[in-house]
This record gives C-alpha cells, structure tokens and sequence, in this order.
C-alpha cells in the first residue's frame, strides 16, 4: 500500500512531501525554503524570522472570529540517525518510507515523525477549505533537536494567539501539560599521543536498541558508552592500558547503540580472556531489554598513536564514574523522572578526547545538581569541562480552560479519560511561555514508537486518532 492511500490522506501526503526534503538539525535551509514556499502558495501571510522559524497566519473560518486565537506549533528539524550497514546522506536525500502492517518506518534510519507527523498535519490544517477553526498562527520552529535554537530566538510580540497546541507528544492517550528542561555538558581534553608499545586489541558495542535520551531514560536500555566504560575498566584490574580511540555514541538526545575503543595492552590474549567474563555477565544483564546486544573484542591492528598509560587511566575511570540514566524520580507526579543523564558521545582520536552529555530535569536545581556531579568527576581528572544550551522546563497548570476542554472532548470521543501528565521530554513549551506568559499550552500527538532512533515507527490508526481529535478541539475552542 502507498502512503497516499492511508487515512487520514491528507496527512500522509503532506509527511512523504515533507519527508522528501533532507531536515538534520542546523542544517535546515531546505525545510525552511519548503515551508515558507507551502505558505506562500497558499496566499496566507508567511514570514521567517530572523533565526529561521515560520510563522504562517491563516483567518478564522466563518462563525470562527470570536473564538481565541490559536497557535498551532512544531519544529521542522529531525534526528539523523542510520544503522552502521546501511548507506545515506541525511543532508542531500529523503527519508525512504515503508508500510509495516499498522506501521510506517523507515528503511534503516530516523523516520522523522518526530515532529514531522506535527508538521504534516499543521500543513493539512492550513490547506484544508472544510474544517472550522479561529485564527490560527503555524509556528514551525527549527533545530528543536540539538538546542532549541529556534525557540530560544523567538522574539516576544511575534504571536498573537491565546493557546498554543504543540504537537510533538508520542502517545495518543496523553495530554501533556509539562515538561523538563536541559543543559549540554561537555568534556574535552588534550593528551599527548604517541607509539603504542603493546599489542592491540579491539572492542565493539552493538545491537542496543537506542532511543530518546529522555522519554526512554527510565527503560533500562544499555548505553554503547557505559558498556565500553565497564569492559575498559575490568582490563585495568590486569594490566594496563594505552587508549588508541574510542567512537562511541552519536546526538545527546539518543541513547548510545553502538561504539568501537582501540586500544593498547601488554598481553591483548589475557586481556581478551579477563575482559571476556565480564561480557558474559552483560549479555545476561541485559538478555530481556537487549536481546540484540552484541559485544566483540578481538585483537587487532592500528597505525594511530596512542595516550599514555596514565592519561588512559583517568580517561577510563571518568567513563565508569559518570552518571548515566535516571538521578531523581519526582516526589510530586507519580512516574515522572525529575532528573537524569545521558552520557551520549564519547570520541577519542589523536589525543583530543570529548564526552558529550545531555541533563535533564523537570527542577532547574536538580538539574544543575547532576551537571556539578558531572563536572566534578571530570575535573578531579584534569578534564575542562563547558555547560551550554540551557533552557528552562514548562511548569504544569492542570486546571487551565484548554485542558480542561480537552480532557471532556477525549473522554466524550473516545469513552476513556486520557493521561494528563508532564513529559521527561525538551519541550519548546517552557522557552516559549517566558516570552508568552499569559500563552495557554498543551502538547498532544499521535502514537511513536522508537523516536531518535532508526527503529523509529508511527502508527497508522493513532494518527487517525489525533487528527480526529484535533480537528474537534478546534472546532471547540472557547470564546474570547
């Protein structure tokens, strides 16, 4: 079945329009041109401002006008991530899509339905002639992914709406009312590199299932960089190490799938040997969430120099002491991670080490709580370490009017009360209500699986679900 002929169609013809225009974060000039191009032709009022939004103003339907005014909001960037076998340039091609039973994928990379199944149906909404709303404002912000960068650059005075629905939530049932916020921490260092003197041997992580470095944090999936860690840290025991290079990990926001570190040891046969228990007891550890889960270390060769022994080791026990996964579980929403840490890139190549970390917290005091931790191991091993892109959480108001309305639509349409909940998730909700204060918002969207991931999957019937949905919640809004 093509994706053009799955309902809703005006959906899925605007995501595979959308899917065709490469999208990786920071480099979405040609989503950006896309857009303003789709607003334009439709002679609606289109501006991008100055760090690359859209904004794209359509009136109210008649009978509409006296209703509050809507912002309607998603961001335009996507994760690229691909499988280590499979052959693509998220910068020059377009997603490769297929129908999986009740499923759309993509063949061995991100799909983007985060957010571009948000995009999509704002596009359906601003084209459609036959569905009533009040004046609506499409916000499509850019690089949501790595910084929030465009949120952060929206000027105060640029919207007008009294509601903003943000559509970049993953499961159907819930609406979202809060979120958490995050800061990037980054430790780098310079070592010395020279001729190894030992043998080499080669370690390889693969097979994890990945994932969003927030929404999944709490699912006990392995971490490419605290396996490699745990291996790197059980060879000290014997003997020591030399680091050649480690590449490990890829974007903050997606848990670690797969890393290699080559390194340099006296005797690479009882390395291989001691090392090798320890991989057994990993496999086991994570025989149920993992099942995929492939550890290799073999011997090897290298023509790259190497860190010495010393430097190796600090390198090494920096990667056992960091915090990875959940810090803090809210004491105030029940299954809600407060706080947590993602150890997401580990990269050592000719001395030059950096370790990536994306902390998240729904608390600004907890989350910097876990970002001095961070930064403590690291410089206790001589490491520099930078906080950056931070950006503040979205407080809950459960009991504002556009909740509130749609907690009874649900319940009425669907027979069952929805989840009102707070996401461990970046939200640009929290940047954008310190510009909007008064802005009520809510996040909802249809069911995801795999986000940040190439396993990334949308269902077909969610999606039917929250366009219905949608399209109700604006045929209700409140009067001014």
């Amino acid at each position: 079945m093509e994706l053009s002929n799955i309902e809703p169609q005006i959906i899925w013809k605007n995501f595979s329009k959308l899917n065709a225009v490469p999208r990786p974060s920071k480099k979405e000039e040609k989503v950006i041109a896309f857009i303003k191009g789709f607003g334009e032709d439709l002679g609606l009022e289109t501006t991008v401002d100055e760090v690359g939004n859209v904004i794209i103003k359509k009136p109210a339907t008649a009978g509409m006008e006296n209703r509050k005014s809507i912002v309607l909001q998603s961001h335009l960037d996507m994760v690229c991530q691909k499988n280590n076998d499979v052959n693509f340039d998220f910068e020059t091609e377009g997603i490769k899509m297929e129908i999986d039973g009740d499923w759309v994928k993509a063949k061995g990379t991100t799909l983007g339905a985060d957010n571009g199944l948000g995009v999509a149906t704002i596009m359906s909404i601003l084209e459609s002639s036959d569905i009533p709303h009040p004046a609506l404002e499409a916000l499509f912000t850019i690089d949501e992914e790595t910084g929030m960068t465009g949120a952060l650059g929206l000027k105060p005075g640029q919207l007008t709406g009294q509601i903003l629905l943000n559509l970049d939530t993953e499961e159907d049932d819930e609406i979202d009312i809060g979120c958490a916020g995050g800061v990037d921490v980054t430790i780098t260092q310079t070592y010395a590199a020279e001729a190894s003197k030992g043998q080499i041997v080669r370690l390889e992580v693969k097979g994890l299932q990945g994932g969003h470095s927030g929404m999944d944090i709490h699912k006990g999936f392995g971490n490419a960089n605290i396996i490699l860690g745990r291996l790197l840290y059980t060879g000290l025991e014997n003997q020591n190490i030399e680091l050649i290079s480690i590449d490990s990990g890829g974007l903050r926001n997606a848990i670690p799938r797969e890393g290699t570190a080559v390194i340099s040891v006296r005797n690479a046969q009882e390395f291989i040997e001691n090392v090798t228990v320890l991989k057994k007891d990993i496999l086991e550890e994570f025989a149920t969430v993992e099942p995929g889960l492939q550890i290799n270390i073999e011997n090897s060769t290298s023509s790259d120099k190497a860190i010495s022994e010393g430097d190796s080791k600090k390198v090494i026990y920096t990667l056992k002491a960091l915090h990875n996964g959940v810090y803090r579980m809210s004491p105030d929403v029940a299954d809600l991670v407060e706080a947590s840490n993602n150890v997401a890139r580990v990269e050592l190549k000719g001395g030059e080490l950096k370790i990536l970390n994306l902390t998240r917290s729904s608390v600004d005091s907890s989350k910097y709580s876990v970002a001095e931790q961070l930064k403590s191991v690291a410089e206790l091993a001589g490491m520099n370490v930078e906080f950056s892109g931070s950006y503040p959480g979205w407080k809950p108001k459960p009991g504002s009017e556009i909740v509130q309305l749609m907690e009874k639509l649900y319940t009425e349409k669907f027979s069952e009360k929805p989840h009102v909940v707070a996401c461990h998730a970046g939200l640009e909700c929290g940047i954008i209500g310190a510009n909007y204060p008064e802005m009520e918002m809510v996040s909802f969207g249809p069911t995801i699986r795999g986000a940040h991931s190439p396993d990334e999957k949308a269902n077909i019937p969610s999606t039917q679900k929250f366009w219905s949905f949608l399209k109700d919640i604006l045929a209700n809004i409140p009067q001014k």
